[in-house]
């Protein structure tokens, strides 16, 4: 589970109930509103749908699931160890001694490049059908983004709407001052919730899965650099060399440091 989401979600909750309590607002009236909760979710869906064409937008479950559990992907530092294993095998027994370690890969972009290598396809071949894989790929996810983002832009000012239809609703009838106070509250309770549901949630997820595709971007890039340089024939400490540039400074240390270790125990 991704918990940042959930802990980030709670948060906004919690600090929009605490903050009405400590203003005096009426806390309750977040949920004696049901008007703001139709033309908020109501009138964002409606958006949306005008937006988007229903193919993508049939993506808007997954991808709010994948906000809130952690996609497995393989760390970089697992990728550049096994990419060091692979160039050892290749460089002791050939290309074709990887064909038993296919069936072994979980990732399928991973997998269908390490079929192309051993196949004996061209390298440029090989490095345009992933790259354009690669593509495809952050554009699609792009997309994806994109349909919260926009749900984002959309909510606050659908929040605007809900108070002005709720103004109409209280100015229509000024006999019972006691009625009219109370009715212009609840009027902004649907900014309250746009504002909210704009800026605590919707755009906070675009920027999440914005987050989650570059860093998949990266690790696939990793995969091409590697299988090209499996290809290639280059030796193991040049490819941990080669795809170490993909780590943070912290990150990389380590691994120089760590294969530094396990070279020492080997003499």
């Amino acid at each position: 589970m991704e918990i940042s989401t959930i802990i980030g979600l709670i948060l906004g909750v919690v600090a929009l109930v605490l903050g009405m309590f400590l203003k005096g607002a009426p806390v309750e009236s977040l949920i004696q509103n049901p008007a703001a909760f139709v033309i908020i979710f109501g009138g964002t869906a409606a958006t949306l749908f005008v937006a988007f064409p229903l193919s993508e937008l049939k993506r808007f479950p997954a991808l709010l699931r994948i906000t809130m559990t952690k996609p497995k992907m393989i760390s970089k530092a697992e990728l550049i160890k096994l990419f060091m294993e692979w160039a050892t095998i290749t460089r002791r027994e050939g290309l074709l001694a990887l064909e038993s370690k296919v069936d072994e890969i979980n990732d399928d972009f991973l997998r269908g490049g390490m079929r192309m290598i051993i196949d004996g396809n061209d390298q440029e071949f090989v490095q345009d059908v992933l790259t354009e894989d690669i593509a495809a790929t952050e554009e699609r996810h792009k997309a994806g983004a994109m349909i919260f983002s926009q749900a984002g832009m959309y909510a606050p000012t659908l929040g605007v709407l809900g108070a002005v239809i709720g103004l109409i609703a209280a100015l229509s009838d000024m006999s019972d001052i006691a009625i009219l106070t109370h009715a212009i509250s609840g009027a902004f309770i649907a900014t309250v919730f746009g504002i909210f549901t704009g800026y605590v949630m919707w755009h906070p997820i675009a920027t999440k899965l914005k987050r989650l595709s570059k860093r998949e971007m990266e690790v696939r890039l990793m995969m091409v650099e590697g299988l090209l340089s499996i290809q290639s024939g280059v030796s193991t400490i040049a490819i941990q060399q080669k795809l170490a540039v993909f780590l943070t400074p912290a990150e990389r240390a380590q691994i120089l440091e760590k294969g530094a270790g396990e070279g020492a125990q080997k003499v």
